[in-house]
């Protein structure tokens, strides 16, 4: 596969809501840094990422560019997350099931084939104006 269908085939997977696909294209060392928070490594710190994920959250991804480097080894992706807040996520907003509408990106690093890094960037004060926070 290339880049970019690996690229696509991971989002795919997120949204078909398929965890064990999408982990099957990383490497076993993969670095996920999400936003705002620190960084996870390893394929079952991802698993567990998105047990926590989909107890907080419904999103189907849109819009799906991907952008790959000369070497193949580096690519990123901008996207719009259509979502849903279904559960209270710790230290945010009480969840009611508001829904937001998010543009969004990933930078990745492939390694032999496989995911070695992805970084997701959102604006966490736009999605927290969505979902009704105060002040």
């Amino acid at each position: 596969m290339t880049t970019t269908e690996i690229i696509q085939a991971y989002y795919a997977a997120f949204n078909s809501n398929d965890t064990d696909a999408m982990a099957g294209m990383l490497t076993d060392d993969v670095a996920h840094d999400v936003n705002q928070g620190a960084r996870r490594v390893g394929v079952e710190a991802f698993r567990e990422f998105c047990a926590h994920m989909d107890e907080c959250y419904s999103e189907k991804l849109t819009d799906i560019v991907v952008m790959v480097d000369k070497t193949g080894n580096r690519a990123a992706a901008e996207f719009t997350v259509l979502g849903a807040y279904i559960g209270t996520d710790e230290g945010l907003p009480e969840a009611d099931n508001q829904k937001y509408t998010l543009p969004a990106g990933t930078f990745f690093d492939l390694r032999d084939g496989k995911i070695a890094r992805i970084a997701t960037c959102y604006n966490l004060q736009d999605w927290l104006r969505q979902v009704g926070a105060e002040g």
